[in-house]
C-alpha cells in the first residue's frame, strides 16, 4: 500500500509552506505500509521557537486551503515541537535542537519517501549545523 493522492496533495502543499516559512530539513515519508494511523509524516526544522510557531501557522494556511483541518494539535505552547494530525498526514515541526535529540528520520528510515517541491527540497541541509538529517541526505557535504 502507498500513501494516497490526498495525502501526497496535503505532504507537498505542506512542504511547500513550510520552506515559504523557511524551514529546513524538510523530508517526507510514506508510513502507510507501517503504520494504520496515517499514510505520511512530514518533518521540518526552525533554530527558533518563533520559527516554528510561524512554519505551523503557514502550513495550517495552506492546508486550510484544501479544505484540511488538524484533528489534533500538540505543543504550540511551548513551540519547540508541534505536531499536527490531519489523520491522512501528519506534521511535526521540531526546533533544530529536538530534532538532533529525537532523530525520527531514524525510526522512518527505511520507509519511502515522499517527492517534495523543489523549493521545499532546497532547503535540505541549510540546517547542518544542527546536524538534523546529516547521516542520510548531507550528500553535499564533503571536502
Amino acid at each position: 500500500m502507498t500513501a494516497t493522492d490526498r495525502a501526497t496533495q496535503l505532504v507537498r502543499a505542506a512542504a511547500q509552506a513550510a520552506a515559504d516559512k523557511l524551514a529546513h530539513d524538510i523530508i517526507a515519508y510514506d508510513v502507510s505500509d507501517v503504520l494504520a494511523i496515517t499514510d505520511a509524516f512530514l518533518l521540518a526544522s526552525a533554530p527558533n521557537d518563533r520559527q516554528v510557531r510561524a512554519i505551523v501557522d503557514g502550513i495550517e494556511e495552506a492546508l486550510r486551503e484544501l479544505d484540511a483541518k488538524p484533528v489534533r494539535r500538540e505543543g504550540e505552547r511551548d513551540g519547540r515541537w508541534v505536531l499536527l494530525d490531519y489523520v491522512d498526514i501528519v506534521v511535526h515541526v521540531q526546533h533544530s535542537e529536538e530534532r538532533v535529540f529525537y532523530a525520527l528520520e531514524r525510526l522512518w528510515k527505511d520507509c519511502p519517501e515522499i517527492a517534495l517541491p523543489e523549493d521545499a527540497v532546497a532547503t535540505r541541509g541549510r540546517g547542518a549545523e544542527s546536524g538534523a538529517g546529516a547521516d542520510d541526505t548531507a550528500g553535499g557535504e564533503s571536502s
